[in-house]
Parts: structure tokens; sequence; C-alpha cells
């Protein structure tokens, strides 16, 4: 591990320091504006001009709404940088100001509000404000930073649709791939993981198909409400029968919907089930339970035909390199204090960052990419002191998290934070050898 050193510290701490408000001004707009995955087109735009204008040439619609800026100089390491673009079907319930009213149309036609409830915003004001620092600290370095604004993240699809689109062809492929995500503890603070960060994912959509018919004779149908029912129920023993108690594993069935009326039984039903958890060979020991079961309570029911089942999102667990992690922590406590870079703890949260790593190999062809990847704390001060509970974990869980209606950094502390720890993780990792 190479230290920043204390003039760099300093270098970094006064160009933070002078793209702070330009930086919350575009926090402020994209707040405002949120978009829904596969649809941030305004996102993508504000995003790419803010980089054209720090200097970076600029690349837009890769893998759909997908934006690269690229700083070239000279011979090193690549380093990429990663935020995400999209927002959640979500209704925004803050109070701020600058809360969202936005109504956004999603795949299935339906019109629904719109908002920033898992930090994206934060993360690409952070990105952007990083990038402006690094090119303002370019006499300080060698190599190539690729800054990538990110569709699709909620959906889990957007990783993998740029890499197809050739991120790795059309650009260097990088050295090191860097993200943050925010989280519900302090503000100021960031938390680095030792060993996996997030989970594994993947995504099933289920349709029984029964028999429809009138609720006044419902021995004239199948029923798939309640075959859908005994799915739910005996998915429940997947991770409380068929999976070790010291095995990490959760499965939720998020959505299930049938019918539009009280006295007709429908001809279908939709479940929409997810499964977690820390390796491949867990994801597919209950990929195969969930199959197993969909199956079989379909035949027990005498389903008239086979259920649909389908594979809607996958990615997998979210392991940063060792090595880096260990470089970019150092710059942390560096440039933040040692006080502020703290443990996190496992998450069952997932995402698909881990794809333009090493985890993604299978898709882009690229081997050797490292990654590291860290929390950001979104807390105030206040809010965190007034919250019930005398440990972390106890105030944590009465927090609004990510996803909550009420969910809202602190962007006073967070967005200085989350500038300087990603420029600190760059430089580190550029200097590494």
């Amino acid at each position: 591990m190479t230290p920043l050193g204390p003039a760099t510290v300093q270098k970094i701490h006064a160009a933070t320091a002078d793209v702070l408000v330009p930086a919350a001004a575009l926090y402020l707009d994209l707040h405002s504006h949120p978009e829904l995955s596969s649809h941030e087109r305004r996102t993508a735009q504000q995003f790419a001009i803010w980089l054209a204008e720090a200097g970076y040439t600029v690349s837009t619609g890769i893998g759909g709404h997908g934006v690269v800026g690229r700083l070239h100089r000279g011979d090193g390491p690549v380093i990429l940088i990663r935020a995400e673009l999209d927002a959640l079907p979500v209704t925004e319930r803050t109070g701020l100001s600058y809360a969202s009213t936005v109504f956004g149309t999603t795949e299935s036609g339906e019109k629904v509000p719109v908002m920033h409830a898992c930090g994206h915003d934060l993360h690409l004001a952070a990105a952007a404000g990083a990038a402006t620092v690094l090119a303002r600290l370019a006499d300080d370095w060698h190599g190539t930073v690729l800054v990538v604004g990110q569709p699709g993240e909620e959906t889990l699809s957007g990783a993998r649709a740029m890499l197809e689109d050739g991120l790795y062809t059309r650009f260097d492929p990088p050295t090191v791939a860097l993200a943050q995500h925010s989280a519900s503890f302090p503000a100021g603070l960031v938390a680095h993981g030792r060993g996996p960060v997030m989970a594994g994912s993947v995504t099933f959509e289920v349709t029984v198909h029964g028999t429809g018919g009138h609720a006044a004779s419902p021995q004239l149908t199948v029923d798939p409400v309640v075959t859908a029912a005994a799915i739910v129920m005996r998915l429940q023993t997947v991770v409380s029968r068929e999976t070790g108690p010291a095995e990490p594993v959760v499965l939720t069935i998020g959505s299930l919907h049938a019918g539009s009326a009280s006295n007709v039984i429908p001809d279908r039903a939709t479940l929409g089930i997810t499964a977690r958890g820390y390796s491949d060979e867990v994801l597919n020991r209950v990929g195969r339970a969930v199959h197993r079961i969909v199956q079989a309570e379909c035949a027990a029911s005498g389903c008239a035909r086979e259920p649909d089942i389908t594979v809607v999102s996958r990615s997998p667990a979210n392991v940063p390199h060792p090595a880096v992690t260990r470089t970019v922590r150092a710059a942390h406590s560096e440039v933040l204090g040692a006080k502020a870079v703290t443990d996190w703890q496992l998450s069952m949260g997932a995402e698909d960052f881990a794809l333009l790593g090493e985890a993604g190999t299978g898709i882009h062809g690229v081997t050797g990419i490292r990654t590291a990847y860290w929390m950001l704390g979104t807390v105030a001060p206040r809010q965190w002191a007034a919250a019930p509970g005398t440990t972390a974990p106890e105030k944590i869980s009465r927090l609004p998290s990510n996803h909550s209606p009420e969910f809202s950094p602190d962007l006073r502390l967070s967005l200085p934070t989350g500038i300087s720890a990603m420029a600190a993780a760059a430089l580190s990792s550029i200097h590494q050898r």
C-alpha cells in the first residue's frame, strides 16, 4: 500500500471544498427529477454534461442510457468509478423542499411515483465531484480514469447491458473498479467489509396457470390463488428446513398478483420471488428448490399446464478484493480520519457492481479486474442521536432505510465525505503497485 501523503490529502480537501456547492446543486436537481430503471435519459444527460465540463471525453447510450467519461493522463493503470442513474417506484414522504413529485411509467405501462430512495442521486453527485477533483489533481497521477453512470441497477440489468454493449472493448478495461453505496449509519463515516459486502441474488417470475370461473362454482375451476398461496407457504421451508443454520440465505416472495374481482376466480397468478446468498452454489440450490416446489404444488392442484418459471435477473455476491480494500481503507483513514472509517457487517442487499470485476469475466472476458466497494453513511448527527436504542444495530433498525419513502441522506456531511472518499480511493488505486 502507498499512502497518499499529507500534500495529496490537503489537495483532496481543497478541491472537494471548491466543488461542493455545484455538486450539491447537481444532487438537488437529480433528487427532484428521478427516473425509473431504463428510463434515465435526463439523469444521464445531466451527468454527461458535468463530466464534459470537467474535461472528460464523454460517450453516451452505452447499454441503454449508460454514460462513460474518460480522462487520460499518460501510461498507467485504468481506474473505473461507477455510480447508478436510476430511481425507484416509491412515493416520497421526506417533506423536503426538493422532494420528488415525479411520476413515471413502468415497462408494463403502469404510472407510478418515482423517488431516489436508495441514494443513487448521492452516488452520482459524489462521483461527479470526485471526477472534478481528479481532473484538478491530474498532475499528481498517471493513467486513465473512467467515470461510469450505470443504468438499470435496481433491476440488476444495467452492468450486464453496458458490458454486452462493449464497455470493455470501447474503452480499456479497468485495473481497479470502485463504487460506494449509501446506508443508514452516521453521515461522515465510511464502512468497509472484510469479505462479502453484499449478497448474490436471483429473481424469478412464476406464473401459475389455473382454470378460471365463477366464484360460486369453485368446483368447476382450478384456483391459481390457492395454488399460489400453497407455493408461498411451502417456500418458507427452503430456508428453515433445507438450509443449515449457519448458512446465510434469504428467500422472499415480494409480489403476488391474481384476479381483479371478488366474484371471479382468475385463470392465472403471478409471483415475484427473490433468493439471496453468498455463493453461486447456494443460489443454484435454492433455485432448484423453487422449481421443484412450484412444479409440485401446481401438479398437486391439478393445473392444466406447467407453470412458467423465468429468471428475471441474477447477480453474483459483491466480494471486494482484499488488497485493494486495504489500500482504499488506508487512504480513507488518511483523508477522513481513522475514526471515520469503520467495519461493515454482512448484508443481504444485492446489486450488480460485481459484474464489472472478476465475477463478470464470463460476460466481458477480462481477467484480473480488482474491485473495492464501501458503504457511505447518510444519517444526520441529530437524527442518529434521537433514534431509539443504545447500540448501532438498534438505532439502524429504527431509522428509514434504503427504499423507504422517508430515506433522506444528510447532504451536508454525506456529500463531501462521498466526494473525498471516492477521490482518495481512485488516487490510492492508481498509486498502488
